[in-house]
């Protein structure tokens, strides 16, 4: 065995790559500048599977574009070419190049409805770089303070979760205290496959949002086989979570541990149409009782989907499946869909009564870019549902969950939602606009009516009669513009003004926000606020 093992490294390490894989952390701003490549039907990117290593030459050209925009030959100034075109630090050499980046983020703003000052104060850093053709890294970190509106504040506080980045450090304070960091290191050892681990997140899909697995959650450490093959595409990841919010079994274990890995193989069928099958299983590495499990090795394999395995093991653990598609009719007009199965009770569903456990999601959404042969106008406009009581388990700790949010739909479950987006980019100059409409659920008296996924769905207000927005019936409008001008494309420094109207309500009552901010802001990364 040890014989086959060394043969198979020797011949992966000899084997020729074309072109290094380089990192782009995702960022739907920087990435929907990409969309013209991406979903065009003359190719076949695979596009799903975000963050992208950019090693296709259509994007290699598009990305150094889009990072080199505006820059001026003639600068002559050290300072002048710093600030306005080049990193901070950059080493290109034959056998390896290194890029570092102070990354500011500084914000202040005025929450208008509630009389109430806001700012951002955020230091940063990346550092990322290639060594040879096979070797990429990048690590990204942030400290931070700030001030919020309130609703934002009241998820903070609820949470103990600054969204999608970490632990609130203020412990329920006015001013929040919080820290954000990510690193990979990928390794390529063929054109065919790539193997990256770290610390980061990982988004599939073609929208907006995703119901399968997007990047709302905190970063996560993982490992991540990516395999390419023509048409075929094929991740698996394993990851280690935590779950702050459920019982602790002492002090000295501190966060509660659970295990995921996930499957995702996306199938271009031809220039226009891509499928893909996805599914995943979170188990919770020691039970309510104390009892440590540790890893599954039935979910060591990464060639097999999964929910087998899981039901010869007496079915312990959250199984997810699920389906995307995408059919590009131009690159101005693309169709795309998903569909999440986190159980089916074939009896109930086929006659629609309602089963708690018929918990289900889909997706459809339509997206373009360079509309009406405007160069940078993309637009998006989706629609997402997801079912009560969908990805929540029998026990907190197993639920489809990290770090006390969702790994879905930020919104959780027993919800509609339609979202649009519209991006123009022209010279250093960003336009971006979001309408969002939703209507949910919220729970009575603390029955459980199937939005909070933290709830075990055994404990689902009734057994059969549920339906989506059960509960206190609640409607979200959210409206957002933002202007910005890119001083440096290479790390997205960029003076941006923005606005937001936010309004929630039900028959117990109605929250308003109105925010205007200004900042100078910087790095790549999805920090939402659309919640």
């Amino acid at each position: 065995m040890k014989k086959i093992l060394f043969l198979l490294f020797l011949v992966v390490s000899i084997y020729e790559v074309k072109a290094q894989a380089v990192y782009q952390p995702y960022s739907f701003q920087f990435y929907q500048k990409l969309s013209g490549e991406v979903y065009n039907p003359n190719t076949r990117i695979h596009s799903a599977l975000k963050p992208f290593f950019i090693d296709d030459s259509l994007l290699r050209d598009k990305s150094s574009m889009l990072l080199s925009i505006g820059t001026d030959s003639t600068r002559k100034s050290w300072v002048s070419r710093k600030l306005f075109q080049e990193h901070l630090l950059d080493i290109q050499r034959e056998d390896y190049t290194v890029y570092a980046d102070f990354l500011p983020d500084f914000q202040i703003g005025r929450d208008v409805s509630g009389k109430k000052t806001t700012y951002l104060n955020t230091r940063g850093y990346q550092v990322g770089g290639t060594i040879g053709k096979k070797f990429s890294f990048y690590t990204s970190g942030f400290e931070n303070q700030g001030r919020f509106a309130a609703y934002y504040d009241n998820y903070v506080n609820q949470t103990k979760v600054v969204p999608g980045q970490s632990y609130d450090r203020s412990f329920g304070k006015l001013t929040k205290d919080w820290s954000y960091v990510t690193a990979t290191v990928s390794y390529t050892p063929i054109k065919y496959l790539n193997i990256t681990a770290g610390y980061d997140k990982t988004f599939i899909g073609d929208g907006y949002r995703s119901l399968l697995l997007s990047d709302f959650s905190s970063p996560t450490p993982f490992l991540k086989l990516t395999g390419n093959l023509g048409n075929v595409q094929y991740m698996v990841m394993w990851t280690s979570m935590q779950d702050p919010g459920a019982t602790k079994l002492s002090y000295d274990a501190g966060n509660r541990k659970k295990g995921g890995i996930f499957h995702y193989l996306d199938w271009n069928v031809n220039n226009k149409l891509s499928i893909g099958f996805f599914d995943s299983i979170i188990w919770a590495q020691t039970d309510d009782a104390g009892n440590r499990r540790g890893f599954d090795w039935g979910y060591a394999n990464p060639v097999i989907f999964l929910r087998p395995v899981e039901a010869s093991s007496g079915s312990p653990d959250n199984a997810l499946l699920g389906f995307t598609t995408k059919y590009e009719f131009a690159k101005e007009l693309v169709a795309y869909g998903q569909f999440s199965l986190d159980e089916f009770e074939a009896k109930n569903f086929f006659s629609s009564s309602g089963s708690s456990r018929n918990k289900y999601g889909w997706q459809l959404g339509l997206r373009g870019a360079d509309v009406f042969h405007v160069a940078g106008l993309n637009y998006l406009l989706e629609y997402n549902t997801a079912k009560p009581y969908t990805f929540s388990s029998r026990t907190r700790i197993g639920n489809y969950a990290n770090y006390n949010e969702p790994l879905a739909h930020p919104f959780g479950a027993n919800f509609r939602e339609l979202v649009g987006l519209l991006n123009y980019s022209y010279k250093r100059f960003d336009f971006s606009g979001e309408l969002m409409y939703a209507k949910y659920g919220l729970d009575i008296a603390g029955q459980n009516y199937g939005k909070n996924i933290f709830e075990p769905y055994t404990d689902a207000v009734q057994p059969i009669g549920n339906y989506t927005t059960q509960g206190i019936r609640t409607d979200l409008f959210y409206a957002e513009g933002k202007v910005a001008y890119v001083v440096n494309p290479k790390y997205n420094l960029r003076l941006e003004l923005g606005g937001v109207v936010r309004r929630e309500s039900n028959n117990l009552g109605k929250n308003t926000t109105g925010l205007i901010t200004f900042g100078l802001r910087s790095s790549f990364r999805n920090l939402y606020s659309d919640f």
